[in-house]
């Protein structure tokens, strides 16, 4: 955080673009939501930040949380690009693991992001030992990148075999290309991923690659703009596992911004359970497009080393673990040939929108089935697009393209799609909890965006989980992750040795390098921190295995350097997280140590949540707005509709009850109790379990 101004964070989602601004000088947090503007992003987001700040000159950081590198990859909207391999291995990007998309299917279609004949081999061999066998003729290299500038390529990858190992040959290609490439968007997979496994490290490159032009092209246009406007403070952008990096670290690194907003929420979301008391806890982001959950176990958010963004797009790069599933609250619902309804994937996104927006969409959505029955009130529309919904144009979608054809009356209709919608979001929650050894009830769930605290009964009844928290803004809950988000940088570097034959001594200089290499980036970003972390971690297995566990290894350290770990330690930390995971040791099981893996982190000042919380002293009865009728459970209830942010902190609320704010709606269904926190959130359980 930056020494003085106040400090915005901006999650650019595919319906909404959201805005949080923390002036920790007054003391004082507000938010803002406005449609995200398509194509280009830039406009919805210079629009948020001017409604809450009026000089840009006021602003001492902005942290983005953009899907502009996530939607280029599923919308395969990334640039024109080629991959200079080594001769023989073009086709291991198209080869993949040879897995298919339909497992049990015939059939099936694969179409990797740099077709085959962009893909040139030259001659160059480094064993897996190091041994460069072949050194790289580089005129070779020079023609294949001439070659394919001449095919109108924004941007060039270069994964040669085994580099991992030893970079020498790659590393004088990279160079000989970018003597000649006009842009800076040449990816090298020793600067990516120097890791073993070819497919992994050339399908990493090559996206990172794809989307260099686009997130670096967008990045730039809003710093400048921002630059125009006067700002002149830090400008840092948020990666999948949750730290944040400098703009032009992600310009060279755009892969690590896959999944950038979702896991800024959940780092928000860790926050602020943390925070009331409940370090389990599962999220729930429903945005307009889809919704992402993650669990957070004791306080701490699971990262994957590897993700696949879609069929075939594997990154692997570390991420916030998120399942996502297309049920946000524009996801359109539709009747299969076999009389089933569906939801999603497709989605009406911000524009045109659901059928109550009244913009050109005829195709019923989640959002619209929530207006039919009077949960989403159709005079107070989120986001300030629209003045009112149109709540007959959204029941006759949903008469016409549910209703008949699943012989149902409008309303039935309409409570159909949530139930499917809320089967589909239940099973998300299992596959990240059940399904991983977790008991839901030990969870509580947090949901957030503009649509998910709409759903946190639904998901108390169906998972059976704890209770439900509610933060002060789930709206912009992704925002404020950007400002609560510590500066993170992950380095991986390959081994492949038996533990018991690892040379410790250059282990621990690999380490201090990463760490030197960290700390520097740290130190560049300008920007405080109350402190820095070094973390390692090591991909161990028993020799033989394929799948490798993560092994925490504390090493001791200081600015003379990283003290080498004793073969001794490595295997008894190898042997604590093997028997945490899978509850044995192999008995005469000889342990290989297969990647390095450390991180630095620079961790930023966390605001006082408090800030956030209610200060008024109004009754719960003065905070009524109105009364209406709400559908639950085939009969309409005379529901009370309050003010949320005017609730003040310790007011119980039974249900059946509308909590409304300008980001969001809260349902308290009929068998629910809300209460008040000291920091604003509300938390829903059963009226018996909070008697």
């Amino acid at each position: 955080m930056s020494a003085s101004g106040k400090m915005v964070g901006v999650d650019v989602g595919g319906t909404f673009t959201d805005v949080f601004v923390l002036d920790e000088a007054a003391g004082t947090a507000s938010v803002a939501k406005v449609p995200t503007t398509r194509p280009d992003q830039s406009g919805g987001f210079l629009d948020g930040i001017g409604r809450e700040v009026a000089d840009l000159s006021d602003i001492g950081t902005v942290v983005h949380g953009t899907t502009a590198g996530t939607n280029a990859l599923l919308e395969r909207k990334g640039a024109k690009i080629g991959l200079i391999t080594t001769q023989g291995f073009r086709d291991v990007l198209e080869m993949r693991r040879r897995d298919r998309r339909a497992t049990w299917g015939l059939r099936g279609d694969f179409e990797p992001v740099v077709p085959r004949n962009r893909r040139i081999e030259v001659p160059e061999r480094t064993l897996a030992d190091g041994t460069v066998m072949t050194a790289v003729d580089l005129d070779a290299v020079r023609a294949a990148a001439q070659a394919l500038l001449d095919e109108g390529c924004a941007a060039c990858a270069v994964v040669f075999v085994n580099s991992y190992a030893n970079p020498a040959n790659e590393t004088a290609a990279v160079a000989a290309i970018r003597q000649i490439w006009p842009t800076p968007h040449v990816s090298a997979s020793t600067e990516i991923l120097p890791e073993i496994r070819e497919f992994e490290r050339t399908s990493t490159t090559a996206l990172n690659a794809y989307l260099q032009p686009e997130v670096a092209g967008y990045l730039d246009r809003l710093e400048s703009a921002l630059r125009k406007g006067g700002f002149s403070g830090r400008f840092l952008v948020v990666q999948s596992n949750g730290g944040v990096m400098a703009v032009d670290t992600a310009c060279r690194l755009p892969v690590r911004t896959a999944l950038s907003g979702p896991a800024a929420g959940v780092i928000a979301a860790a926050y602020i359970a943390g925070e009331a008391g409940y370090p389990d806890v599962i999220t729930g982001d429903m945005g307009g497009t889809s919704f992402d959950v993650s669990l957070i176990a004791d306080g701490e958010t699971v990262l994957a080393p590897q993700t696949s963004i879609d069929f075939g797009m594997v990154v692997r790069t570390p991420m916030i673990e998120i399942a996502t599933i297309g049920a946000g609250g524009g996801s359109i619902a539709w009747v299969d040939k076999g009389g089933l309804l569906n939801i999603g994937p497709e989605s009406a996104g911000s524009d045109p929108g659901p059928v109550a927006y009244g913009l050109g969409n005829d195709r019923p959505t989640v959002t619209d089935a929530n207006v039919v029955l009077g949960r989403i009130d159709a005079d107070r529309p989120i986001g300030g697009k629209l003045d009112r919904l149109d709540v007959e144009a959204a029941k006759r979608a949903i008469d016409t393209h549910v209703g008949q054809p699943l012989g149902l009356d409008t309303l039935a209709a309409a409570e159909a799609v949530l139930t499917v919608a809320n089967s589909r979001m239940a099973g998300a929650i299992r596959l990240v909890s059940i399904e991983r050894g977790y008991n839901p009830r030990r969870f509580a769930f947090m949901p957030f965006g503009g649509g998910g605290a709409l759903h946190a009964g639904a998901m108390l009844a169906e998972v059976g989980l704890a209770r439900a928290i509610v933060p002060r803004h789930p709206g912009v809950t992704s925002a404020m992750g950007c400002v609560i988000a510590d500066m993170r940088q992950d380095f991986v570097q390959t081994i492949n040795a038996l533990a018991d034959d690892v040379d410790t001594e250059r282990l621990a200089a690999l380490i201090d390098g990463h760490r030197r290499q960290g700390f520097d980036l740290l130190d560049a970003a300008g920007i405080r921190f109350t402190g820095r972390d070094l973390i390692v971690e090591l991909d161990m297995a028993y020799a033989g295995q394929t799948h490798t566990v993560a092994v925490p290894l504390v090493v001791e350290h200081d600015e003379a350097g990283v003290r080498a770990p004793t073969i001794a330690a490595i295997a008894e930390a190898f042997d604590t997280a093997y028997r945490a995971t899978y509850g044995t040791l192999l008995p005469g099981g000889v342990r290989r140590l297969l990647n390095l893996r450390t991180a630095t982190i620079g961790r930023r000042p966390k605001f006082d949540l408090t800030t956030l919380a209610p200060t008024g002293t109004a009754s719960v009865e003065d905070c009524r707005r109105t009364i209406r009728p709400v559908h639950f459970s085939g009969a309409w209830f005379e529901t009370p509709i309050y003010d949320r942010l005017a609730l003040p902190v310790d007011a119980v609320i039974d249900g059946p009850a509308i909590l409304e704010q300008p980001d969001t709606t809260i349902l308290i269904e009929p068998h629910l109790r809300g209460r008040v926190d000291r920091f604003g959130n509300v938390l829903i359980d059963a009226k018996e379990a909070s008697a």
